[in-house]
């Protein structure tokens, strides 16, 4: 890249885009981009680019200038450290989501996996047994226990959980666990003689 086109105070990829478009201009061409924006979404974009507090919408609004000026995708990819393909789909979804306000159409897409557990309803059960002796359910333990009380769950209620769910269950609850304490019988002052001392 010549000298008199790169300037300190701007990202190499910025410098880049503003030589390529200085030479396409010259070639009678403009720079090829994926993305037209208009200048009220470029003004948004910018200013998001400056003003938010999050990185991850800073990151997408900035690429989206960037691919909206011409600049390569691969070359827009190697600043965040994301793959094309990433740029690709914030592209994408960003077109997609026209109707939306700008904000919302650099918002993650929504995630598959499984549903979180009721959590609300776990943490009812637990405080309803919590007090209670595991005897009177007809388990053979005098106190509840994270793996007890998760197959309690699971055989009164159908509720499948693990032991580290009912272990955030019972923090939640600030539900303390207390273990037995054993004292020591205090001894008479004549047990040396009952033991023939």
């Amino acid at each position: 890249m010549p000298r008199e086109y790169y300037h300190t105070d701007r990202s190499p990829l910025t410098s880049r885009i503003e030589w390529l478009s200085i030479h396409q201009a010259g070639s009678g061409g403009e720079p090829m981009a994926l993305l037209s924006l208009s200048d009220r979404q470029r003004g948004e974009l910018e200013e998001l680019v400056s003003h938010t507090p999050l990185a991850k919408e800073r990151c997408r609004a900035q690429a989206l200038l960037w691919i909206a000026a011409g600049a390569d995708v691969g070359e827009v990819a190697e600043l965040p450290q994301v793959t094309r393909q990433t740029i690709y789909n914030w592209l994408s979804r960003f077109q997609e989501r026209a109707k939306l306000d700008l904000r919302a159409r650099l918002l993650d897409a929504p995630r598959l996996g499984r549903p979180r557990a009721a959590s609300g309803t776990s943490d009812e059960r637990v405080a309803a047994v919590i007090d209670g002796d595991p005897r009177q359910f007809g388990y053979h333990a005098t106190v509840w226990t994270a793996p007890l009380l998760s197959r309690y769950l699971h055989d009164r209620h159908g509720i499948d959980v693990s032991d580290r769910t009912v272990g955030r269950a019972i923090d939640r609850l600030g539900i303390s666990w207390k273990r037995p304490r054993h004292e020591l019988a205090l001894r008479p002052e004549t047990w040396r003689q009952s033991k023939g001392g």
